[in-house]
């Protein structure tokens, strides 16, 4: 089988498409033909050797998927070969295999297609878990997301409007707030072109947003932050600017607001009770329609490098899957 391989830390350039043996599963474990990989940002920053884990080299990176079981180990009843499952795991989806381990494996609802299915896990859950279990946005509240375009932004603001929020959406682009109105946000921000927090001003009547969502981190951090709303939480999403921000802690003090961080692979790891809860509301919500990854770009693995690069350089709306049978 061909899998996309990482040799040695450094750019997506630097990744090799290598044949590899056929995986088999050990006790505990689902081999699964990969028939969709999704490409997420922490992916760049892994390969790099700048996320919050290192995977020992060489590894395949990748961290979700769709496809069918191929085979099962020892002590696996969940699945069984032949089954369409959705997994998220620690690495190996960038391959036309993978091996994950058995409670990280979930069945695809039916009618859903193998593409969508590989878009769901990280971005969805995240933003499930940041804004419903970190910020508890409620009905009524209005939630700024910050890099609105991007998948994780996308379901952010899907996931608020869910919960009868009303969302402004701030992009870098007029296509990419296109994209947002598209899917549901109320008002939009250029912050290329608009003082950002005169157009935070402007479109919360002076108030501040309630929750402020953000992946991007950089310049527009404290701008934001410092625009927030009486009790207002700001969210920790990433830093996908690349630059960490640092803010004053004199202006928590004056909004009685709190920053928040959210990881949302440590929460599911030490909290699958609650995480799988989530994935159950995500799943019923798609199913009623109230939420529809937007995949704007598909690659064959020969291509992840540039799926990887076109990701670090926010090229990106939504979500860009890898196909490795394509």
């Amino acid at each position: 089988m061909k899998a996309v391989v990482c040799k040695a830390w450094g750019l997506p350039d630097t990744l090799v498409v290598d044949d590899l043996p056929d995986l088999v599963p050990g006790p505990g474990q689902v081999a699964v033909d990969v028939k969709a990989a999704g490409v997420n940002f922490p992916d760049v920053l892994i390969i790099q050797g700048k996320y919050q884990f290192k995977p020992e080299l060489p590894f395949t990176p990748g961290s979700e998927l769709s496809g069918t079981v191929r085979a099962v180990g020892d002590g696996v009843t969940a699945v069984k070969p032949g089954d369409r499952v959705i997994a998220f795991t620690s690495g190996g989806a960038f391959a036309q295999q993978a091996v994950v381990p058995q409670q990280a494996i979930m069945p695809m609802p039916p009618g859903m297609d193998f593409d969508t299915a590989a878009a769901v896990t990280l971005t969805y859950g995240t933003s499930y878990h940041a804004v419903v279990d970190r910020a508890g946005l409620q009905p009524g509240e209005t939630m700024l997301v910050l890099g609105a375009a991007g998948g994780v932004g996308l379901a952010a603001i899907e996931i608020g409007k869910a919960l009868g929020a009303r969302v402004i959406a701030a992009a870098s682009s007029e296509e990419k707030l296109a994209v947002c109105r598209e899917h549901g946000a109320d008002a939009t921000i250029d912050y290329s072109k608009e003082d950002l927090r005169e157009a935070i001003k402007a479109a919360t009547d002076g108030k501040g947003p309630d929750v402020i969502y953000d992946p991007v981190g950089g310049e527009y951090a404290e701008a934001a932050f410092r625009s927030i709303g009486w009790r207002g939480r700001y969210l920790v999403i990433g830093f996908a600017n690349g630059e960490i921000p640092k803010l004053p802690f004199n202006l928590m003090l004056l909004k009685g607001a709190s920053v928040v961080g959210v990881f949302w692979g440590e929460f599911a790891k030490r909290e699958p009770a609650a995480n799988g809860k989530a994935m159950r509301q995500l799943m019923g919500w798609m199913a009623e329609g109230k939420i529809r990854p937007h995949i704007s770009g598909r690659y064959p693995l020969e291509q992840t490098a540039q799926a990887l690069n076109d990701m670090a350089a926010r090229k990106v709306t939504g979500k860009v899957v890898i196909t490795p049978g394509a």
